[in-house]
Formats: C-alpha cells, sequence, structure tokens
C-alpha cells in the first residue's frame, strides 16, 4: 500500500522524536528542526541516514539544501517512496 505524505511525516517525526529522546508531541511539522531539537548540521545528517535507512530512499544533499522542516523533508522523501 502506498504511504500517504500524512504517513511519512508521522513517522519522520516519530523517528526524530525517538532519535533526539524528546516528547513526539513537542515536534510541529512546520518548525525550523534545528531549532526545535537544538541540532547542528551533524546531528541532521544522522538523522537523514537513518530516515534514508527506514524508508530505503537515497536523498541527494542537493535536495536537502536548505530543508529545515520536517514537513519540507517528508515531500522530499515521499517523491522518491
Amino acid at each position: 500500500m502506498m504511504k500517504t505524505s500524512q504517513d511519512t511525516l508521522d513517522e519522520i517525526l516519530t523517528l526524530a522524536a525517538a532519535h533526539f529522546k524528546v516528547p513526539r508531541e513537542k515536534l510541529s511539522p512546520d518548525e525550523d528542526f534545528f531549532k526545535t531539537l537544538g541540532i547542528d548540521s551533524l546531528q541532521a545528517l544522522d538523522l537523514l541516514t537513518r530516515l534514508e535507512n527506514h524508508f530505503h530512499v537515497e536523498l541527494p544533499d542537493y535536495e536537502l539544501q536548505g530543508v529545515s522542516d520536517f514537513r519540507t523533508l517528508a515531500e522530499r522523501i515521499q517523491a522518491r517512496l
């Protein structure tokens, strides 16, 4: 069955919450995740690797340039599913 963008977004939020040990409800789709999570680009990269493995996709760096909210990230991943 095809995942909807909402499914993808929910999974990303759940994975990110688990990865950074923060409550899932603290994460909002449209907030800047660098600020919300208090992470740097290295930690973001770590999360991306986990997401790529989870969704079995590969996201080229240029597609992630300037992406800092979960909704946009979900859209990029969704486009490759």
